[in-house]
């Protein structure tokens, strides 16, 4: 049985690119990712062999290419509000991934920047 993740931990790991078939084959020939489309949503989910997955998506309207670590949260809105309080920035107000849970992106006061993740919680 797998360990389920600590709150703070990265839990996602998410490309944003220009191009997401060549990244794509990039790591999946290198180093052996497994990978399931989403087609309904134009992106890619990615499992590498130990570690956090991610998923790779095309660059949005107003992002830079690169790469945004989600962190795991119990309870997103009182995280947003302890970032705010600590010097953060909230760059993406809380947005519902229907039927998965909550995510918010933000930017620490060095200018990192981060994502929050709020898994909806499972049935028995």
């Amino acid at each position: 049985m797998t360990e389920e993740p600590k709150v703070g931990s990265i839990v996602h790991v998410e490309f944003a690119v220009k191009e997401p078939a060549k990244v794509k084959k990039f790591y999946g020939d290198l180093f052996g990712w497994k990978f399931q489309d989403v087609p309904e949503m134009d992106y890619v989910l990615f499992e590498a062999p130990s570690g956090p997955g991610g998923g790779i998506g095309p660059v949005m309207e107003g992002q830079q290419p690169g790469i945004t670590n989600y962190l795991k949260v119990e309870n997103i809105d009182d995280t947003i509000e302890r970032i705010e309080r600590a010097g953060g920035k909230i760059l993406v107000p809380k947005q519902e991934v229907p039927g998965q849970g909550w995510m918010s992106w933000f930017e620490d006061p060095a200018g990192t920047r981060m994502a929050l993740w709020q898994q909806t919680p499972r049935s028995p």
